[in-house]
């Protein structure tokens, strides 16, 4: 059942507290930006630079420590994926779901599973993602299916927007058992019967790898057959993912407005009629560039209260702790979403006509807010703030019968 390993020669650092965390995240991020561009240009993906990535430490953060991880914040990971993100988007994504899988694992898994998989993660490998169905389907309608067999179990289905699978060691799988309940299937990458298919041709976050998996009769065991919702309580798991979701748009708009920034010191003319000499003594320049930090800031602090609320309610919380932090969190992921759209846009506008050049691909960014901001519907995030502020309604969010259950659970892919 053991996933085949990374490379061999490559040592796995154990990182032991916050501070390391957000260390470790700058030092990489200023060398994954070095090359970001380019690689969005050719659509190359990044399998170095993910083997790097996981090889520092940084995909085992969320490790309990009780298992020997850091188990560090939710505000530091937040911090983590932005600075990331900012560096390469794309590079910030693909952890997304390994890091939302170990949530999971914390509320869903048995003491057996929880000790074999979180020893996985501190050992280096890597947990992609297998949810969404063609035609989005909800979870309760999947087609893929575990059927017990009298050996152990078999699985079958076709998964997309399967971000992650391509580099993972382990494919968290969402199907369905027997008895039609919602499981999870982890199934070893390189097992029989499972194919990745490298077809993702969205024009942004394009070197996710985010395509198909496809799987035919993959045998499995019972410990790789995880049950969802085995409390019966809500709980805070997928409002990580959520955070981790805005740290990245909040990456993608930082990186927006420092190529703003600097493009208008270093090339942008001023405008005609400005009666300025340089571009950056332009007054509605000046303007629009406060207006955009206020906004980066604003996202900023959302997202960083909504980490706080949800630390806060994370293991054995009152269920109105955990209700805040996902309302916290709808919040958090509108603001996040629209200063990613508006930093990417209003880049060229500000930079002026040189910021279009195709050697510059500064259009990476808008590309890129625009595609990873559709993971969620956010009107549906103020209609479900509105109706929990208004009539206090908080949806059963492991049914997804209910459209207001978009408030914390989102598309996990």
């Amino acid at each position: 059942m053991r996933a085949r390993r990374g490379r061999r020669d490559m040592h796995i650092n154990l990182i032991r507290s916050d501070k390391e965390a957000l260390d470790i995240a700058r030092r990489l991020a200023s060398e994954f930006a070095v090359d970001a561009a380019r690689r969005d240009r050719e659509r190359h993906l990044p399998s170095n630079e993910v083997e790097t990535f996981s090889a520092s430490g940084l995909w085992g953060i969320n490790v309990p420590r009780a298992f020997g991880g850091a188990d560090v914040s939710v505000g530091t990971i937040v911090d983590v994926f932005e600075i990331i993100s900012a560096a390469d988007s794309s590079l910030g994504q693909i952890p997304q779901n390994h890091f939302a899988t170990l949530e999971r694992l914390k509320h869903d898994g048995t003491p057996s599973q929880q000790d074999f998989f979180f020893s996985r993660a501190l050992a280096g490998e890597r947990f992609g993602n297998a949810t969404a169905e063609p035609g989005d389907k909800l979870p309760s309608e999947h087609e893929t299916r575990v059927r017990r067999t009298g050996s152990g179990f078999v699985l079958s289905g076709r998964k997309v927007y399967s971000t992650g699978a391509l580099f993972a060691h382990w494919i968290p799988v969402a199907a369905r058992d027997d008895d039609g309940l919602t499981v999870t299937a982890f199934v070893a990458r390189h097992a029989r019967g499972v194919e990745v298919i490298d077809d993702w041709s969205g024009f942004g976050q394009r070197t996710t790898a985010s395509g198909q998996v496809r799987l035919d009769n993959v045998e499995l065991d019972e410990l790789q057959i995880v049950k969802r919702g085995r409390r019966a309580n809500i709980d805070a798991a997928n409002a990580v993912s959520q955070l981790i979701h805005a740290a990245i748009d909040l990456g993608i708009g930082r990186a927006a407005l420092d190529d703003t920034k600097r493009f208008l010191r270093e090339l942008s003319h001023p405008a005609r009629g400005s009666a300025v000499t340089r571009a950056v003594d332009d007054p509605f320049s000046l303007r629009d560039i406060g207006a955009l930090t206020v906004e980066y800031h604003a996202a900023q602090a959302l997202t960083m209260r909504a980490a706080a609320l949800v630390d806060a309610a994370r293991g054995e919380a009152e269920r109105s702790d955990v209700a805040a932090a996902i309302v916290a969190t709808a919040e958090a992921k509108i603001l996040t979403t629209q200063f990613a759209l508006d930093a990417s846009n209003k880049l060229f506008e500000l930079a002026g006509t040189q910021s279009t050049l195709e050697k510059h691909n500064l259009d990476r960014h808008w590309r890129n807010a625009r595609t990873h901001t559709l993971h969620d519907s956010v009107r549906w995030k103020y209609h479900a703030v509105g109706q929990f502020a208004l009539n206090e309604m908080l949806c059963d969010p492991f049914t997804y019968a209910h459209p207001y259950s978009a408030i914390e659970a989102g598309n996990e892919d």
